[in-house]
């Protein structure tokens, strides 16, 4: 089955199941991070706690936005809201950029001005158990993902990402520094600071894409293309626009066909293009132009499939 392939209320029970899973996995980890740090006193753990609040609150507006996205249509927004999940990546992204530039700094204080760390096993528990959950929760993101096209899932999937790549770094600082190794903390940290950084690069780049209406990619574009091809008496293609919001996939097209076609069998070829289409993109909103071939000043043949 393809992964397009889901029902309006699977994507929307699927969503709402992802946004409270991520909620409640960031509030159970600012809890017991907040208690680790306060012992040991670790940067590297700080890094983590710091990265988990603004989990927290990523996800509360992830929750809000994901919400607001699930409105259908209405007079207002013909297009729906959609592009809500992109901007709170967008905001998300600059939560996560403010944080790193916070951590930076601490990390680069701590590396002037070195304390000596309380090494204990429960910092050390308390890291592993954050591991686990993370996992966990990426591992469900990922599906949802894979089910529903969701940017803003997405995005929190890539910040989750690089928090199991924080606790693995943060639970080797801690067992150097019970060895002697006190510098490795506060270096941790800045790695850590940069990676958190380049997370959140990433993230704005794909939400502003979305927000200025990018292209889908060549090959989605392709599939779209030897859908077309499939309809009898297409003869070429032009100016396919396509563009993705919320998971609602648009796409715009020209048909050209055969000057003496009657208005009725050009309908129905325009609907025929439209259910290939919507064969990929269940959800998508198609709107269909048909051309006269002697008009169109470059035809576009289609070409013939391969044998």
């Amino acid at each position: 089955m393809s992964e397009h392939l889901i029902t309006a209320e699977r994507r929307e029970k699927l969503l709402r199941w992802v946004s409270i899973a991520s909620i409640s996995v960031a509030i159970i980890l600012v809890a017991t991070k907040l208690a680790a740090w306060w012992y040991s006193d670790s940067v590297s753990l700080m890094a983590s706690l710091i990265d988990s609040v603004m989990d927290a609150g990523a996800s509360l507006i992830n929750f809000l936005a994901i919400r607001y996205a699930l409105k259908p249509a209405d007079d207002d927004h013909r297009f729906g809201h959609g592009k809500a999940e992109a901007l709170a990546s967008l905001l998300q992204s600059i939560l996560i950029a403010l944080s790193s530039v916070f951590l930076l700094f601490y990390a680069i204080d701590r590396i002037s001005n070195p304390t000596e760390l309380n090494f204990a096993a429960i910092a050390i528990a308390v890291m592993v158990l954050s591991l686990f959950l993370t996992i966990s929760l990426v591992l469900f993101q990922r599906y949802v993902v894979r089910r529903t096209k969701s940017t803003v899932v997405s995005a929190d999937s890539l910040h989750y990402l690089s928090d199991i790549l924080a606790n693995i770094a943060v639970i080797v600082a801690l067992v150097l520094a019970g060895y002697g190794f006190k510098g490795v903390d506060a270096w941790l940290g800045v790695v850590i600071g940069i990676y958190i950084a380049y997370s959140a690069w990433e993230i704005a780049s794909e939400a502003i894409d979305l927000l200025l209406d990018k292209e889908l990619d060549d090959e989605t574009r392709e599939r779209i293309c030897e859908q077309v091809r499939s309809v009898p008496k297409v003869i070429g293609l032009h100016d396919l626009r396509t563009r993705d919001s919320g998971g609602v996939v648009f796409v715009q097209m020209h048909l050209e066909l055969p000057d003496q076609m009657p208005l009725l069998e050009a309908h129905k070829i325009a609907d025929q293009v439209e259910e290939r289409v919507l064969s990929l993109f269940p959800k998508a909103e198609v709107l269909v132009h048909q051309d006269p071939i002697s008009v169109v000043p470059e035809p576009h043949p289609l070409p013939a499939e391969d044998s």
